[in-house]
């Protein structure tokens, strides 16, 4: 049985390739695999140690953040044209959520072993990837600070308007 490939038009319609040349993209085409998993499969789990990423070609995805006390809430869903798990090859790191598809999806791996070959075979889309990353990445750093800002000014609000909560003990 072979395993899935990836076409030149699907990779074409992905920011993450975005303004890359042909021969780059054919490149990647034939060394990217996919995977195809099914509703409620695990990719990866928070803590994991990886270093690949992925892209949504197809489907629903959901990240799952673990609390201090132990409970997962879903922080995010993806769905076609959006990638995850980049931080594993930018950082280095354990991975810092659960992964998990929601609908059958079909989803692009790309190692870090692939971004080396890429930079082997053509130095400038390697830098376009790794540009593209990085304003994804700080699109979503832009997010999460306007969260935070939106609850911190409401734990604010909430304070001042009720004053501060006094233990009924003494």
């Amino acid at each position: 049985m072979t395993k899935p490939k990836v076409e030149l038009h699907e990779l074409r319609q992905l920011a993450l390739f975005g303004a890359m040349a042909d021969s780059a993209l054919e490149h990647l085409a034939q060394s990217l695999s996919v995977s195809e998993p099914g509703p409620g499969d695990i990719l990866f789990r928070e803590g994991d140690v990886a270093d690949d990423m992925f892209v949504v070609l197809s489907g629903e995805i959901e990240v799952l953040k673990r609390s201090r006390q132990g409970s997962e809430s879903r922080v995010a869903m993806l769905g076609p044209g959006d990638w995850f798990g980049e931080m594993s090859i930018v950082d280095v790191q354990p991975r810092s959520a659960t992964v998990r598809a929601v609908a059958p999806s079909r989803l692009l791996r790309i190692g870090s072993s692939d971004l080396d070959s890429l930079y082997r075979h053509d130095v400038k889309a390697y830098a376009l990837i790794v540009l593209n990353l990085a304003r994804e990445l700080s699109r979503r750093l832009r997010v999460a600070d306007g969260i935070l800002a939106d609850f911190i000014a409401n734990v604010v609000d909430s304070y001042l308007v009720t004053g501060p909560r006094r233990s009924r003990n003494p």
